[in-house]
Order: C-alpha cells, then sequence, then structure tokens
C-alpha cells in the first residue's frame, strides 16, 4: 500500500485520506519503521474503506451538473433574503449580537464567524434543508459566546438544536455533494 510519511514531534500515529485517496501517515520522530509498518498493517481494512469512499466521491463528482450563473445567482438572492431572517431570528433566541452579515459562493466553508463578530455564509446553502441552514447559522452564532469548539460551545449549540449532530453528519455526507456543486462550475 502507498503511502506519505510525515515525521514530526507529535506523540502517536495518525492516518489521512484526503479526498484524492492518498494516504498520508503522521508519526513521531522516534517511532521505528517496523512499528508504523505494523500500525498500517492493522489499519488496512479501515484504509481501504476509507479510500473507496474517497474515489465514490470523486465520481459523484463527475456526474454534477454545474449551475448556470442564472441558478448561481438566483441562489445568491435567495440567501441575501432568507439567511439574515433567519440570523436575527436566532440571534434574538440566543441573546448575542453580530456585525455584518456576508453571503459568498464557496468552495469549502458553510458559514463563519470572525472575531468582530461579522458573519459569513455560502449561498449553497440554499440547496441544503431548511433544518441543516438552520444548523449552520445557530452554529455561528454560538461563536458570539465560544469562539472555539469547546464543550461549552457544543452545549449552545445543543440547547437551540438537541439533534445538531445529524445536522452536521449530513453536511459531512450529503453537503460534500452540494460543495462539489461549486468545484464543478471551475
Amino acid at each position: 500500500m502507498d503511502y506519505k510519511l510525515i515525521r514530526s514531534k507529535r506523540k502517536s500515529i495518525a492516518i489521512e485520506i484526503d479526498k484524492a485517496g492518498t494516504v498520508t501517515v503522521r508519526a513521531p520522530y522516534r517511532m521505528p519503521n517496523v512499528a508504523v509498518k505494523a500500525f498500517i498493517e492493522e489499519k488496512q481494512d479501515w484504509i481501504r474503506k476509507h479510500i473507496r469512499k474517497a474515489e465514490e466521491m470523486s465520481l459523484k463528482a463527475t456526474d454534477i451538473e454545474p449551475l448556470t450563473e442564472e441558478e448561481l445567482d438566483k441562489l445568491y438572492d435567495e440567501a441575501k433574503e432568507d439567511i439574515p431572517k433567519r440570523v436575527r431570528y436566532y440571534a434574538e433566541l440566543m441573546g448575542v449580537d453580530y456585525g455584518r452579515i456576508t453571503i459568498r459562493c464557496q468552495k469549502t466553508r458553510w458559514g463563519s464567524c470572525s472575531a468582530k463578530g461579522n458573519l459569513n455564509f455560502n449561498c449553497l446553502l440554499m440547496l441544503a434543508p431548511s433544518d441543516v441552514r438552520d444548523y449552520v447559522i445557530i452554529h455561528e452564532l454560538a461563536h458570539r459566546k465560544h469562539m472555539n469548539h469547546s464543550k461549552n460551545f457544543w452545549k449552545e449549540v445543543e440547547i437551540m438544536i438537541p439533534d445538531y449532530k445529524e445536522k452536521r453528519k449530513w453536511l459531512n455526507t450529503s453537503g460534500e455533494e452540494v460543495i462539489q456543486i461549486k468545484r464543478a462550475m471551475e
């Protein structure tokens, strides 16, 4: 099995598989090569499973029809109309304030919150179910109380959306297909 080995000051060994199916092993400097190879042998089934997933996602990406400029403009307009209303609604419920709201069409992010409280959202959220869209909005607003992903942050999200893990799961699976639409346009 081919893999790229990166050694560093880390204390444990880890395996990463990117979207192209490339396997990267990160290991401590002092870990013997024989131990690295044994770890990879032990994790072969897991590695193969994730390489297959990456290949399937890659195949799906080639089947995706890119949006036309008109369709993208419509999504952008819908997002500019819908998302600020939802942000105002949830910000009031959560007792937080925020700066400006920016809508973009992004390749990797669904949303972000700056230290100044400015919120950014991906117009492709309009292709997601409304409860997933609300999750992303609440996630970013929760950063107004906790600018990290600590336990307290996730408690804040869970107060608003008790099944937030299901929404995250959608973003990690079906959401990847939505993001591929943007990549297909380039």
